[in-house]
């Protein structure tokens, strides 16, 4: 049968909306932050110091919205902007100290969240669905 007759993408787009609002929900009463704050203070904690530019890359953002997140995040004192050392005009980020206390918070919030999804899905169920979701993320990349 085909992925229209299915609706694939309705019920991808409808299950991806009920997963972001109840980590929002999640992450926001532990951490005053969203998820997609979350994801860079991820990349940013992983990965740095490292680029504004690098990290909009990875999270499929333009640089004008990384620019404000960064801000906002520097803002609320969870990152650190600081110059990057390869190019002068470009900013690298680190995670500051209040930033891996946020991180920590939302452990548990996240682990609530994985637990919700193993509980309607086996072991093997979830490696195909996370299989599929990223075969169907790459089909979408743009280039």
């Amino acid at each position: 049968m085909s992925a229209s007759k299915h609706r694939v993408y309705h019920k991808l787009q409808l299950a991806a909306h009920r997963l972001q609002k109840a980590a929002d929900r999640a992450v926001m009463a532990a951490a005053g932050i969203t998820t997609a704050q979350a994801a860079v203070l991820s990349i940013v904690a992983a990965d740095g110091p490292v680029t504004q530019r690098s990290v909009a890359r990875r999270l499929g953002l333009n640089e004008s919205a990384m620019t404000a997140m960064a801000a906002r995040l520097c803002s609320m004192g969870l990152l650190e902007r600081l110059p990057d050392q390869d190019d002068s005009r470009a900013w690298s980020l680190q995670v500051s100290a209040d930033g891996r206390a946020a991180l920590k918070r939302i452990e548990q919030p996240f682990r609530r969240i994985n637990q919700r999804i193993e509980a309607v899905l086996d072991a093997e169920e979830i490696a195909r669905l996370a299989d599929y979701a990223n075969r169907v993320g790459d089909a979408f990349i743009e280039s």
